[in-house]
Order: C-alpha cells, then sequence, then structure tokens
C-alpha cells in the first residue's frame, strides 16, 4: 500500500473508537455483540448476603461485629431485623406488655424484603429505626450499597422469601441459661427493666417463641456457630470462606482459566480514578501504571517455575523456585504499548512484539483513528507493513520475536470488550506456533461478552483481569468502562486532528 492510499484511509477515519472490537459477518457475531441480558447485568457487582440468626441474647450482634472487624477492606453493612417491627397503634402501646415481640407476626417482613431487593441491585436505601420507647420508626438512616450484607435477626430464617436473599446462612447456638442470663443484665441495666418483669416476659412470650418459630428454622442454617462470639475458630473460617467467595466472580466459576485480582479499597480507589471522567491525563497515567503493575504481577504467577536452591549470606540453604527464562510480551497496538513499561519493570530484558489490527464499524467508516496514524507513521518510516484480511478486521503489522513458538507469551490490551480483536491477535499467536496453553492475556477491565468469546475460543489460555465490568452498550463499548483507553493514556483525545493534518 502506497502513502496516498494510507492518506486516504486516514482521512475517511470519522469515529473515535473505543475498546471492544467488532466486525460485520464475522460467523460468531451473533453470540457477542447481544446486548447485556439482565442476567449479566445483575451478576455484576452481587453483594454477598449472610443471615445471623439464633435466639434473644445468643451472641448475634458480637458474631457479625467480629465478622465485620475482620472484614476491614470491604464494605460492609449490618441490617437488623429490629429495624422493621410494625408500629405499635395507641391501643398496643397501652398494653404494650401483652405485645409479643418474638412472633412472626411482629415484623413487616414485606418493608425488610423491599431493603434487600434495593441494596442486592446496588441501590442506597432508608433504614427505619425502631424506638422501643415509643415503639415507632420515625427516625431513618442512610445505608449504601455494599460488598457483603449481614441481616442479623432472631427470625431472619423464618420467611422463605428472605432466606433465598442469602448467600450464606449462619445460626448462633447458645445454652439458654446463658441466654437468659445475659437477657436480664441487658434488660435491667440497659433498658432499666424490673427483674421479675423480665423473668415474666421470658417465660411469657420469648421461650415459647424460641421453641415455636427460632428452633425450627435452624436446619436451615449452612453453619451452626456454638458459643456465638466465644467461638473465635468458627468465625476464622467463615470469614475465610466469605473473602474466597468475595474474590470469585460468578464468571470465574465457568470459567476456571478466568483469574480476576483479589480487589481491595486501594484497587478500587485507583479504578474510581481512572475511571472518572474529570481526572488529569498525569494522574491517568499514574494510576493506570500502578494497576497495570498489579496486573503484570499476577499473570507472572501464572508461569511455570522449577525449585531451586540458593546460599544465603549467612551460609544458610534457602528453597526457592527460579523464573521462566522463555518469555516473551505482545501488545495490541495502541492501548496494549501502555503496559509494556511495566512489564519491562518486572522482567528485566524482555522482548516485547507488536501487534496492529484495523477494524471496520457496522456503518462501514473507519473507527480507528489512532490505528492509522501509527501505521503511518510506521509506513513512513520504511517499516514492513502486512495486511491479512480477517472479515471486516485487517491484520495491519505484526512484528513478533522469531522464536516466539518456543516462548511463553504475555498478550497485552488493557481493555476485553467484545472479544474479536482479542481473539485475532491469539489466533495469529497459534499460527505462529504459540501454544495456546502458553498464552496469558493481561487486561485491566473485561467485558462478559468478551470474556465468553475468548475463553470459549481458546479454553487452554488464562485471562488475569482487575475487574469485570457490567457489559456492553449499543455502540459496544465496555460500561461502565473508562473510555478510549489509548487516547487518555497517550493523551490524544484532543490532538486527532493535529497529527493527521501535519505534513
Amino acid at each position: 500500500m502506497d502513502a496516498k492510499a494510507a492518506v486516504d484511509l486516514m482521512e475517511s477515519s470519522s469515529e473515535v473508537h473505543f475498546s471492544g472490537f467488532h466486525m460485520d459477518g464475522f460467523e460468531q457475531r451473533k453470540a457477542i455483540i447481544e446486548q447485556p441480558t439482565t442476567s449479566e447485568t445483575d451478576m455484576y457487582k452481587q453483594p454477598f448476603v449472610i443471615g445471623v440468626a439464633g435466639g434473644a441474647a445468643s451472641g448475634k450482634t458480637q458474631v457479625c461485629d467480629m465478622i465485620i472487624q475482620q472484614l476491614h477492606d470491604q464494605r460492609v453493612v449490618l441490617v437488623n431485623q429490629d429495624s422493621f417491627y410494625n408500629n405499635l397503634t395507641e391501643e398496643e402501646r397501652t398494653r404494650v406488655q401483652d405485645y409479643n415481640f418474638d412472633h412472626p407476626d411482629a415484623f413487616d417482613i414485606g418493608e425488610l424484603l423491599r431493603v434487600m431487593d434495593k441494596l442486592k441491585h446496588g441501590e442506597a436505601v432508608d433504614i427505619p429505626k425502631y424506638d422501643f420507647k415509643s415503639y415507632k420508626s420515625d427516625v431513618l438512616r442512610r445505608v449504601n450499597p455494599s460488598d457483603v450484607i449481614i441481616l442479623e435477626g432472631i427470625l431472619v430464617f423464618h420467611d422463605p422469601r428472605v432466606r433465598e436473599l442469602m448467600n450464606m446462612k449462619i445460626f448462633v447456638d447458645t445454652d439458654a441459661d446463658v441466654r437468659l442470663a445475659r437477657r436480664i443484665r441487658r434488660d435491667t441495666t440497659e433498658k432499666g427493666r424490673d427483674i421479675g418483669a423480665v423473668l415474666d416476659q421470658y417465660s411469657k412470650f420469648v421461650k415459647p417463641a424460641f421453641d415455636d418459630f427460632i428452633l425450627p428454622t435452624k436446619k436451615y442454617a449452612d453453619i451452626i456457630i456454638p458459643r456465638g462470639g466465644d467461638n473465635h475458630v468458627a468465625i476464622d473460617l467463615i470469614v475465610q470462606h466469605i473473602r474466597t467467595k468475595l474474590g470469585q466472580h460468578d464468571l470465574c466459576k465457568i470459567y476456571p482459566n478466568l483469574y480476576v485480582i483479589h480487589s481491595t479499597f486501594q484497587i478500587r480507589g485507583m479504578h474510581t480514578l481512572i475511571r472518572d471522567a474529570q481526572t488529569t491525563k498525569h494522574d491517568f497515567v499514574f494510576y493506570s501504571d500502578r494497576l497495570i503493575r498489579l496486573v503484570v504481577e499476577h499473570g507472572l504467577g501464572h508461569l511455570p517455575f522449577t525449585e531451586k536452591q540458593v546460599i544465603t549470606p549467612t551460609g544458610s540453604v534457602y528453597t526457592g523456585v527460579d523464573f521462566c527464562k522463555r518469555l516473551c510480551g505482545v501488545s495490541v497496538i495502541r492501548s496494549g504499548e501502555s503496559m509494556e513499561n511495566a512489564l519491562r519493570a518486572c522482567c528485566k530484558g524482555i522482548k516485547i512484539g507488536k501487534i496492529l489490527i484495523h477494524r471496520e464499524g457496522d456503518n462501514g467508516q473507519q473507527v480507528c483513528p489512532s490505528a492509522i496514524m501509527i501505521w503511518f507513521i510506521f509506513l513512513f518510516h520504511s517499516l514492513v507493513l502486512i495486511s491479512y484480511p480477517l472479515a471486516n478486521e485487517q491484520l495491519i503489522y505484526e512484528k513478533l520475536p522469531n522464536d516466539i513458538s518456543d516462548r511463553h507469551v504475555l498478550l497485552l490490551d488493557p481493555i476485553l470488550g467484545t472479544g474479536n480483536s482479542a481473539v485475532q491477535a491469539i489466533s495469529l499467536l497459534i499460527r505462529k506456533g504459540v501454544p495456546e496453553s502458553n498464552i496469558i492475556f493481561l487486561n485491566l477491565i473485561s467485558a462478559p461478552k468478551g470474556v465468553h468469546v475468548v475463553c470459549k475460543s481458546f479454553p487452554r489460555i488464562k485471562i488475569v483481569t482487575s475487574e469485570i465490568e457490567m457489559g456492553l452498550n449499543e455502540d459496544f463499548r465496555v460500561i461502565p468502562g473508562m473510555g478510549e483507553f489509548g487516547d487518555r493514556y497517550f493523551g490524544t483525545d484532543d490532538d486527532v486532528e493535529q497529527v493527521v493534518s501535519s505534513p
């Protein structure tokens, strides 16, 4: 292709490309570009719901507090069933001593279900705060969506609709004498009640309700904790299980070759910054580099290692591992080049190849002006260009190590959208002789569609990412996403016209 053809092709570019390649006529198109379904959207960031039940004064609150304390790096919200007591009528308040607060009918289950439904769908909600002096819910507290929702109460297992919301059900099992002693101490000290009134209420309502309504729900529990908060071993095991579930996206259960790095407040904070449209280029690059480094380090952890013994300066023998020697990186131009520095920082002297894929949109117009400019630069620097037709995509340029078939390959592209470009890049590597199992695909964010396409096409490669996205919109853009990564990283979103028109 001559210089005039390159210029004509650049001038035909009229739309900005957002990561997530697509092409008309591709045989897998229907499976790739369908709109995100409700189930895919609901799957995104689903909170882990824990139900904690047990008799009054069994130690449920202490168990919840200990779980929250150990999950300090996750967003956790505690919802008390006590907040959903029905408001008493004037007549009921005059005879409050005869009102059974331990009966299932004492709770507004409809309001509880409404609140839980909003929290599960990532919406902030106002939760009532029940006043045991006025026996009304006059005050509301704002609760934001969280990673973990703990629903605590004596009868949270009683209604099957509430049970179905829970990912884990815990029953705190404490001896009846211990519960009674705690109740007497709590009600006389904190609520100023007479010990006789406490015992009368216990025998009249509390114990019968426990036997009739609370104890039978014990059979629904996944975990039974004897001694409540005093059982530290049980709490530790529960927290470990919760952490495992939080770190495992639903797609990871489908594809064992998909790895999502463990999310922390630091990682979420960096994602917040680079996703913010108002973030400056300097901050975008700084925090993107930090995230990329984490993804690269995690990806390197999936390479084969050999055991190695060394002698330390103290003369002792240390048994460790030796790094994989036959390794190279391949970046998908141009966004993938943003990941090269992190790879070089982790792997001294590593070889890095490049792949440039040009695509066409649904309307036939070129949608990758940045890639065309790079192609133009390559052309005028006398680099060898090739053009392989790939449906509506074309492999414009590739420069790979000659011995790439003997190496493990880290494929670099920060955003996995529809997966079409990833399929083309991986197909090229396989045609070059790279075993599928030797390819590790590294990216910052992945749309479920792209994960499905790549993992189904190449079940033996590994994908390492930092977050799974909600899906793709009608323009095939990843949502919530971060826009055009290459333009934001290299600062060309405002300079495309200047570069194209310069001599």
